[in-house]
């Protein structure tokens, strides 16, 4: 039985970049950090790689989860810049927000790139996609009268 998503996990390139950014810019907090070294079978044989290691941190707000990877082995790639949201897998994860002008205003101050103001969605949203530092698309949503 499914019980819901515990989190979502982003590769990045840079873990202090990164941590400054969901940590000091969109105000999650730390709940874990932890990593290992080349040559955990464990790690190897959950993840589907030969010789990894790597270091992560798990994030929280409320009741959701980012669980950030810097990978040191194997050497990652970059990924293909800009990804489009329309190509295939994962496109973007969504922050809840309340008046989204100010956190569209306050986001942009603190490094995150948008293409456009927040813009009116489905009658009662208001909605806004923007990238972090790793180019990963993160959308704001506020739901008006709720």
């Amino acid at each position: 039985m499914i019980r819901g998503i515990h989190h979502t996990a982003i590769s990045v390139g840079n873990m202090e970049k990164a941590l400054a950014f969901y940590r000091g810019v969109l105000g999650f907090d730390v709940v874990m950090e932890g990593g290992w070294k080349t040559g955990s079978a464990q790690a190897d044989r959950i993840i589907g790689l030969a010789d990894t290691a790597a270091k992560f941190t798990m994030l929280s707000k409320g009741d959701s989860r980012i669980e950030l990877f810097e990978y040191s082995s194997p050497t990652p790639k970059q990924a293909d810049p800009p990804r489009r949201v329309c190509d295939h897998g994962y496109t973007h994860i969504c922050l809840e927000v309340e008046d989204i002008d100010s956190e569209y205003e306050r986001l942009q101050a603190g490094g995150m790139t948008f293409h456009a103001p927040p813009q009116e969605a489905l009658g009662n949203m208001r909605a806004i996609y923007g990238t972090d530092p790793d180019g990963n698309v993160i959308e704001l949503l506020e739901i008006i009268g709720t």
